[in-house]
């Protein structure tokens, strides 16, 4: 389960908007760089490749609620 997530905008936020992503799952902190295409680049370390997947699909829905959705309102 992903705790204590946390996100602050980076970078240009016109034209190519991205964040910077912080998060502990299973007690260990990781970081990366969400990307307005929705992809990740991982800070070190990642998280196992066997669970990224699983890790993703949580975090981009942390995202598209906490970005997107707020802009709406």
């Amino acid at each position: 389960m992903i705790s204590h997530f946390q996100y602050k905008s980076v970078g240009s936020k016109v034209r190519k908007p991205k964040w910077e992503i912080s998060f502990f799952y299973r007690g260990a902190y990781y970081r990366a760089l969400y990307l307005h295409t929705g992809e990740f680049e991982w800070f070190d370390p990642s998280p196992p490749e066997d669970e990224k997947k699983k890790i993703q699909s949580q975090l981009h829905e942390l995202m598209l609620f906490h970005i997107y959705e707020k802009q709406d309102s």
